[in-house]
Formats: structure tokens, sequence, C-alpha cells
């Protein structure tokens, strides 16, 4: 291990985290020092853990929108609370493996679910960003843009703030094209720097960062805090907060693991360590912790090999905060809000959505929606929208049904193959529909075809049959048995007599008038002895002719 490399990989970790640590603690609504507790925590905690090599964790932006409503609902006392369950919650579910589960979830509802994250982010953040207070809900804020432009350009220094704030984004979008040396320095920490030496010029008053006393910001639950877990909503919010946080984690991991070439991510351990982190941030009453990216992608791009560099990491941001507080209050909350506005950006990937229409639109049309839905509504409800528009996705697909019409002589046909289910109900009512109103006296439904017939269409099937014979029409059905074993055919009988036996390899025309018996295929039971005339189903055997000694007979032992 190159200790030497994973010193300046830490360091580089550590001058990203900083400023994110803060600034996301400032846009969910607590004091910054219990963004930079979490931040200590990710490092200390997670990063010393087994669970992955590279990935770094923290307070997210993705979790700041969500963490601000539940500030709003329940206060900062109670946050702690959720995040120890939370935590707890997360253990748990690493310890009976179901740290892949979260894999097993679309791609277009995790993009939508990023992009509906990160466009709220970036509209609540331009007021800060212009030292003014953001109106309320995401559908507020971006309502409020225009009110915003108007006041920022006749106030002076809102407009010095928001040009601080600018220069933060673009600095975040080109920094990148620097250099080779310079573009190691992280972006976020040359804005900073701009900002501090502006915010202290002459006659520039905007607003810088208040920090308190990190050791002063923690605060363990008690008690009183502990007996709202009595309420639905602390209930609802620790399911949302382990749910929404174990994805970010593990996407993030699967992310992080195809940027290089070291050890992959166990992904019930990595649940377990986040757990763990999430925990003990709760028993601080600090922000909750899961994997991010911008740190991640910093500690790979800096050559680390191992877990020490993101576990110095949190070594180094504690240090800071206990050493140099000072310093924190001069970066102005312009800046921070600059910086989580292209942290949304990137979370919202614009050019996502393009490509995702040009390879699937139905994936498109779920990422979309879920976009829409966490921007109108809030995070959970959007995601729980996404997984069911992409559970009916997949049901419509899987649900592929094919029916033909077309009159022949004196009968009208129906043919139908495929998967019919519920979805499809619609198509084959209409497919019945038509037949009965063709006037022809005898309707032929041939579902050979069907592999899976689910109870609405089969139901629909039978209460068709039953009404058309009711008026006197002629309704024949061939259908294969999709109910019982392949290795006998239902005793069925038809409504006419048989003129003559037919071959197991004889066509559907054939089978029309047959009379199929257990006997018939190897079982026990007789051979029925006529035609039943209340007969529904009709049911053909598709498999080959049985071999002598399968039929039970000797080769010179003539077959029934």
């Amino acid at each position: 291990m190159d200790f030497g490399t994973e010193i300046t990989a830490s360091l580089v970790v550590f001058l990203v985290a900083l400023p994110l640590c803060i600034g996301v603690a400032v846009a969910s609504g607590v004091p910054a020092e219990l963004g930079i507790v979490s931040g200590v925590i990710g490092g200390l905690v997670v990063g010393a853990a087994r669970g992955s090599t590279l990935q770094v964790s923290g307070p997210a932006a993705g979790l700041a929108a969500l963490v601000a409503e539940t500030v709003m609902e329940f206060g900062v006392a109670m946050l702690g609370v959720i995040v120890l369950f939370s935590g707890i919650l997360q253990i748990v579910l690493g310890l009976v493996k179901l740290g892949r589960m979260f894999q097993a979830i679309s791609l277009a509802v995790v993009q939508g679910m990023l992009a509906g994250i990160g466009l709220p982010l970036m509209f609540s953040q331009l007021y800060p960003m212009s030292d003014s207070k953001a109106p309320g809900t995401p559908l507020e804020n971006m309502a409020g843009v225009p009110g915003l432009l108007a006041d920022t350009v006749t106030n002076p220094q809102a407009l010095i703030a928001a040009g601080l704030g600018i220069v933060t984004i673009v600095l975040s979008f080109l920094w990148k094209q620097m250099p080779g040396p310079v573009k190691k320095v992280p972006a976020a920490l040359v804005a900073v720097g701009i900002g501090i030496a502006v915010a202290a010029l002459p006659g520039v008053e905007v607003k810088t960062l208040q920090v308190g006393n990190l050791l002063a910001s923690v605060d363990v639950p008690g008690p009183g805090q502990l007996s709202g877990l009595a309420s639905a909503g602390i209930i609802t919010a620790i399911l949302t907060f382990t749910v929404i946080a174990s994805a970010e984690s593990l996407f993030t991991a699967a992310a992080v693991d195809r940027m290089h070439n070291g050890p992959r991510t166990r992904y019930n351990t990595e649940l377990i360590a986040q757990g763990a982190g999430n925990t003990i941030a709760g028993l601080l009453g600090a922000l909750p912790i899961t994997a991010v990216v911008a740190r991640s992608s910093a500690n790979v791009q800096a050559g680390a090999k191992t877990r020490l560099s993101r576990t110095l990491h949190g070594l180094w941001l504690l240090a800071f905060a206990l050493l140099l507080p000072q310093v924190l209050a001069l970066i102005p909350i312009s800046v921070l809000a600059g910086v989580l506005v292209h942290s949304g950006w990137k979370l919202f990937a614009p050019d996502e959505f393009p490509k995702m229409w040009r390879q699937d639109r139905g994936e498109f049309a779920v990422m979309t929606l879920t976009t829409l839905v966490i921007t109108a509504t809030a995070l959970l409800e959007g995601v729980l929208f996404g997984l069911a528009a992409g559970v009916v996705l997949a049901a419509l697909r899987m649900s592929q049904t094919v029916i033909r019409q077309h009159i022949e002589d004196d009968t009208a046909k129906v043919v139908m193959a495929g998967n019919a289910t519920f979805l499809r109900l619609p198509k084959l009512i209409d497919a019945l529909e038509n037949a009965a109103a063709s006037g022809k006296p005898r309707i032929r439904l041939d579902l050979l075809g069907v592999t899976h017939l689910d109870h609405a269409c089969r139901n629909q099937v039978e209460e068709f049959v039953a009404q058309q014979r009711g008026a006197g029409l002629r309704v024949e059905l061939l259908m294969p048995d999709l109910t019982k074993s392949p290795a006998r055919a239902e005793q069925t009988e038809v409504s006419e007599p048989v003129s003559e036996p037919a071959s197991a390899s004889a066509s559907a025309e054939v089978w029309d008038y047959a009379t199929i018996g257990t006997a018939a295929v190897g079982g026990t039971g007789p051979m029925p002895s006529g035609p039943g005339p209340t007969a529904e189903w009709f049911y053909l055997d598709t498999r080959p002719m049985p071999s002598a000694d399968e039929w039970g007979f000797s080769r010179s032992t003539p077959r029934p």
C-alpha cells in the first residue's frame, strides 16, 4: 500500500467533502455543524467498514429536500430518532441479506428518482444563492423565481451574493478543463476561497455561515423524542429514510465499482456499514448518511486503493471543525448554495432523458413520471408511483396477446395466442363481441396458443360461451389444460358425437369433435361412454403419440 497516495487522496476528499457537508446541512434546515458531524461519522465509522473499498459516505444532497421536509414537520430533535431507527433497520436488512434487493429496481425509476431530487434541489438553492429565503414547496419555489430575479437585480448586496453563486456554478462545470496540476484542486474549494476573499472586501455584506460549537451541537435523543415512535408519521419517515438512503448508497456502490478495478462491493456488508453509521448519527442527532458520488469519484481519481483514504478524510473533517471553526464562519452561504445547485444539476442529468427516449420510450415515460410526481408531491410518493408504473409497464410487455378474427363459411372464428391477462381484457372483449355480432350460427374460440390465461380473461370467456349458447348459437372452445399437469389430459366431453377416433397428432379441426379420456393417455379411468350435452371446455392433448413401452403393451400387442 502506498501511504503517501492514500494520504493525498484523503486530503482531496476532505476538501471536496467540507463545503458539501456544510452546504447539505444548510439546505436541510439544520445547523451547519451537524453536517460536519455526519461527515466525520461517514469517514471514521462507515469508511473503516469492509463493505466497499473506495466509495465515500456522508450527508448527501439527494436527501436534503427530504430532511428539510422532515425537520419542518417534526423538528430537529426528532431527526435523530428517525435516523437512529433507520440505521437499525438497515443493519437488519443487511443481516438478512436483502442488500441486493435494492438492485431489483428499474433503472428508469432510479434515474427518475435522482432527477426528482435534483430538480427541486436546484430551485430551492436559488434563493440562498441570492441571500433570500425559499418560499417552501418545490412548486412554490419554481413559481417564485421571476419575483426572486426582480428582487435580486434591485438589491446590490443580493446581486453580489448571486454573482458569487454563479461563479461557483461556472467553476464547477469548467474546472475539469483546466491544465493537469490545477484541476486536481477541487472546484468547490476554489469557489470557497474566492467567496471568502470577496466577502472580506469593504462594503460587501453578504451572509456568511454561522457555525457553533461542534460538541455542543450533539443532541442525544431522550425519552421525549423516543415516545414519538408511536406516531404513524414518524414510522413512515423511518421507512422512507431507510429505503431512500439504502437505495442511494447501493446504487452509488454499483456506479463506483465501474470506476475502478479493485475489490467489488459486498452489498449486504455495505448495507450493515451504512446502518451502523446512521445508528451513530441518529444517537448524536446528526444528518442521515449515504454513499455519495462526488466524494467517491474524487477518491478514485486521486488514486486511492484502500479504505484508508476515506477513513482519514473523516479525521481531517473532525480536526478542522474542532481546531479552526472560525474559518468556517468566513464562507458565504451563496457559494455553498452554488455548490448544491451544481450537485442538483448533476442529479437531474437532463442528458439522460433524450438518451432514455432513444433507447426505450416506455422506460422514458416511467422516468419522466417519477420525476414529475416527486417534484409535485414528495420523494416517497414519487418513488412509489415510479415503482408502480414500472410494474405496470413490465406487466403490459409480458402480456403479449395476439388475437385474430375471421369468418369461414358459417363460422366466426377467434384465434388467440400468448399471455392473456386482465390488461388485455378490452381487446378480448372486442374480439368476442365482434364474433357474436357476425350473425353466424357457429362460433369457434381457438385458445390453443395461449400460454397463460388469468382469472379475468377465463371468466370473460366462460360468460361469453354461456351467453351465446343460451341464445341458441353453437359455440366450440379449443383450449389446452393450463391448470393440470401435462402428464394427463382433462376428461372432457363435447356436444356432438364422434364419428371416428382421432389420432394424437390430429389437427385442431379434427380434435374439435373428439372425446379424450384419461385411459387414452395411460390413465386408469374409464373412457367416457358418450358426449355430454353441457360441456363447456375442450382440452386438446398436444403431446406426441407415446411409444409402445409408454402405453404398457409389448411391441407385438396392438395399441388401443
